[in-house]
């Protein structure tokens, strides 16, 4: 009978066997770490989802955005004015050789 993601107990069995078999005595260490690692791993991503919450609930009256935009209406470019006659274009002279 398959569990959870198609994996079937004897799977599972084999896993541990494999586990059994690579980590023997230290296996409670490495399952302690493991775990000690899922917890701050935990407590990380509660503390980013705090200070994200916390960053909503004090939205700044003006937008970062809206501040960018201010300070573009700002910037002022030279305005572009066309020549007012054609260029001057000398064709070139081919150079013959007297012999």
């Amino acid at each position: 009978m398959p569990f959870v993601g198609g994996v079937s107990s004897w799977e599972l069995i084999i896993v541990a066997v494999v586990a059994l078999l690579l980590f023997g005595k230290r296996l409670p260490e490495v399952a302690r770490s493991v775990g000690k690692g899922i917890v701050e791993f935990k407590k990380g991503v509660a503390g980013i989802e705090d200070e994200v919450k916390e960053a909503a609930r004090n939205k700044p009256a003006r937008s970062e955005r809206a501040e960018a935009q201010e300070s573009l209406d700002d910037v002022k470019a030279p305005k572009f004015e066309p020549p007012v006659e054609e260029p001057q274009v000398e064709e070139p002279q081919l150079e013959t050789k007297d012999a």
